[in-house]
């Protein structure tokens, strides 16, 4: 038996139940195919402390999964479809470490995901910023792949050669493959980690390093990086207390942490950029990493939502040479009221200067990226 709200992601309201729901004695409470009608009904179930089996739920997440890359396989093929079927590939190799040339794959998946961030690196930054909260039990296939795209761009601004680039954009993809499904949960259950996710999670570095060994790694600076990806200069970090972790493993947890600041989770909504970059250039003691984390995603960066000063809603879709002044699409007109053709602003001229980043993200996720980038939906 499992809690229904490790799962309540996959409720919809409206929408028949993709499983039954159960006492803690496993009596049936409501049948599946049963339609929750409102939020206050669902909350009432959930404080009764409902659960579904597990086989059912792990089914329905299938189920999901499965309709959902259907869906994308209809959608046009552009940059966002393929930064969709990436996920699938990373899921594909990080449960393929039992097979023979697992090196080979891993290489080929993150020659892929330099390739996508070469074409738009605007678009790559996009995904990272405007995280689809619904979706919270793929967070760690996601995390890999944003991170991954980030420590690229960032060891590019670093100055870090081809081959160097490579193996931080491999490390980033597999530094959690021991908690790749725990990452999911943990995002998506809406209370703290138990003692024993926690067990799991303080040995996480360690065991990645030995999956990786065990499926044939031999890149001692790739293995490095992973086991090192949670150490401090200070110490105090994870799982051996090391005060002097390589400059790869320090770029791995510099952009893990930012990522997962302003990503959401069941418990809380993503921090604002601006904040968690401030945050890690605080706690990185303004190093060159943490500085270049900070001007590579820029102050407004694609995927942020911000006011004008001419009252219209926009999405900031480019970066400029100046972080204040990126491109943005309006998806409002000047009164406030949505728009269903967006035109991109120039926030250099008066007129359409950002006056505010905006909280309220509800907009934005209901309005396809494709029609703010002029792609094909």
């Amino acid at each position: 038996m499992q809690l229904l709200k490790l799962v309540q992601n996959l409720v919809k309201l409206g929408e028949p139940l993709p499983w039954g729901v159960r006492d803690a004695h496993g009596k049936l409470l409501l049948a599946q195919g049963h339609v929750i009608a409102d939020a206050a009904q669902l909350g009432a179930i959930l404080e009764r402390g409902a659960f579904v089996d597990v086989e059912e739920a792990r089914a329905a997440v299938k189920r999901a999964a499965d309709a959902e890359k259907q869906r994308q396989q209809q959608r046009p093929v552009n940059l966002f479809t393929l930064w969709e079927r990436a996920l699938w590939q990373l899921d594909r190799l990080l449960r393929s470490t039992g097979e023979p040339g697992f090196d080979a794959r891993a290489d080929e998946l993150a020659q892929h995901v330099m390739a996508l961030t070469d074409r738009d690196a605007d678009i790559a930054i996009y995904l990272c910023v405007r995280q689809d909260p619904k979706r919270l039990s793929i967070y760690g296939l996601a995390h890999a792949i944003h991170c991954a795209l980030i420590c690229l761009l960032v060891g590019r601004r670093l100055g870090w050669d081809g081959p160097m680039l490579l193996t931080a954009v491999k490390a980033a993809l597999t530094m959690n493959i021991a908690t790749l499904e725990l990452q999911g949960r943990l995002a998506a259950q809406g209370v703290p980690p138990t003692a024993a996710q926690r067990a799991l999670l303080a040995e996480h570095p360690a065991r990645s390093a030995e999956l990786l060994r065990a499926a044939g790694i031999v890149d001692e600076l790739w293995l490095a990086a992973v086991l090192q990806s949670h150490e401090r200069a200070d110490g105090s970090g994870y799982p051996n207390r090391i005060t002097d972790p390589i400059e790869l493993a320090r770029l791995l947890r510099g952009v893990d942490v930012f990522m997962a600041k302003i990503s959401p989770r069941a418990t809380r909504a993503p921090m604002p950029t601006q904040l968690a970059a401030r945050q890690l250039f605080q706690e990185e003691q303004g190093s060159a990493i943490a500085a270049a984390v900070v001007k590579e995603v820029g102050i407004y960066p694609p995927g942020e939502l911000v006011r004008l000063k001419s009252g219209e809603h926009a999405v900031v879709v480019r970066r400029s040479v100046n972080a204040s002044t990126p491109m943005a699409a309006s998806i409002t007109d000047r009164s406030g009221m949505p728009v269903v053709n967006t035109v991109v602003r120039d926030t250099a001229r008066p007129e359409f200067a950002i006056v505010a980043a905006v909280s309220d993200k509800g907009l934005v996720l209901r309005m396809p990226p494709e029609r703010l980038y002029g792609l094909p939906e």
